[in-house]
């Protein structure tokens, strides 16, 4: 089924096909005509398997223009994400005179204030802000047509459960509510079921086959070799773009220090940087400007940068599920992927997880860890 059958207007899908997509991933296919149709939607996807256009498409089909009100809101748990949607939403708005907003933090709200006073069609926000302009009225979501609750899991677990709650007692009755989610555990559909009326739920399965694309070593070292393994490993891969992670923003520092004295391309993101530079290290990461991404978790949830071939987790994750999330930002769409784990002594109960979860010994790979490099 291609996106024209599923009801998606020629100008959108020459807009798809511009960017390279052709195909409607199988998120997008259960999804749109419900979603078009104006149904509520509980849809259970992973990061990648392109639920943003699954609810972004059907929300621009829907939008009417000429209607001066906020008709559809997406809410997201973090800033980065709220860039990456919004990102999405300006390629598809090519060519029609829809006006989006997007409110978060760390981002000057007087320009959003001025933003506000044409009328906006589309919202995507983080929940804090969004509440900001509510409590200013600056923001009216009385006539909303479509509700997008993005990433709820995240969104409970970080906190937002009662922000949230309060942004839909302020919408309309009649409103759609869709909610996306990578897992559904109890505390989501507790959430989702109190707010909407009759969904159907839409489960995209983990798809184990995108780890058979990905190629994965395990480096043993200690804490103190690290840094000489970690160089010793690049130099010999010299990967084209690379994200490595550490478990902290203190880790994620030092290292970038470290790094940069010995000569490479390199920059980190994590939560203490502000916003405007974070953009700014997005933009030239995606742009391959410098080779090294240093992040932490929290700073890359979400983050779909086309062109990693590389992942490093300089710290071991702190569960299988993060393990899998962050190697599973290479290898995309069938490519080759390659992801190497640095693990001490004191990692090996963990490393027994995640070999367990995999159903097999991740092979070790030897590297020489008193490299200097020159």
């Amino acid at each position: 089924m291609n996106f024209k059958e599923l009801g998606i207007n020629e100008a959108l899908v020459k807009i798809l096909k511009d960017t390279g997509i052709t195909e409607p991933t199988p998120v997008q296919s259960e999804s749109i005509p419900h979603i078009k149709a104006g149904g509520d939607l509980i849809g259970e996807a992973q990061t990648g398997t392109g639920k943003t256009l699954a609810f972004l498409l059907p929300i621009f089909e829907n939008i009417s223009p000429t209607v001066n009100n906020v008709q559809a809101l997406i809410l997201t748990p973090t800033r980065e994400l709220a860039i990456q949607i919004t990102n999405q939403a300006l390629k598809l708005k090519e060519g029609k005179d829809i006006n989006i907003l997007a409110a978060y933090g760390g981002k000057d709200i007087g320009s959003q204030l001025k933003k506000l006073k044409n009328n906006i069609h589309l919202i995507i926000a983080t929940p804090g802000r969004l509440l900001d302009h509510i409590e200013r009225k600056t923001v009216d979501l009385s006539k909303l047509k479509t509700f997008v609750l993005d990433e709820a899991d995240q969104m409970l677990l970080m906190g937002f459960k009662n922000e949230v709650e309060s942004i839909i007692k302020v919408t309309s009755k009649k409103r759609q509510t869709l909610c996306f989610s990578a897992t559904l555990n109890s505390d989501v559909k507790k959430l989702a079921y109190r707010y909407m009326n009759d969904p159907i739920t839409v489960t995209i399965k983990k798809e184990e086959v995108t780890l058979s694309t990905i190629k994965q070593h395990v480096v043993e070292t200690t804490d103190r070799r690290k840094q000489n393994a970690l160089c010793a490993v690049l130099d010999e891969d010299n990967p084209f773009m690379a994200i490595i992670f550490c478990r902290t923003k203190r880790r994620a520092d030092d290292l970038e220090v470290g790094l940069y004295q010995r000569g490479y391309n390199c920059a980190k993101l994590h939560s203490d940087i502000p916003q405007s530079k974070r953009e700014r290290i997005m933009k030239a990461f995606r742009n391959a400007d410098f080779q090294y991404l240093i992040a932490t978790d929290v700073a890359a949830r979400g983050l779909d940068i086309s062109g990693v071939t590389h992942i490093y987790n300089y710290d071991i994750p702190e569960s299988v599920e993060s393990y899998i999330h962050r190697i599973g930002r290479t290898g995309r769409a069938g490519e080759e992927g390659y992801t190497c784990l640095f693990i001490d002594p004191k990692n090996n109960d963990m490393l027994e997880e995640i070999e367990e979860a995999l159903k097999f010994q991740i092979p070790r790979r030897q590297v020489d860890d008193s490299f200097k490099k020159d």
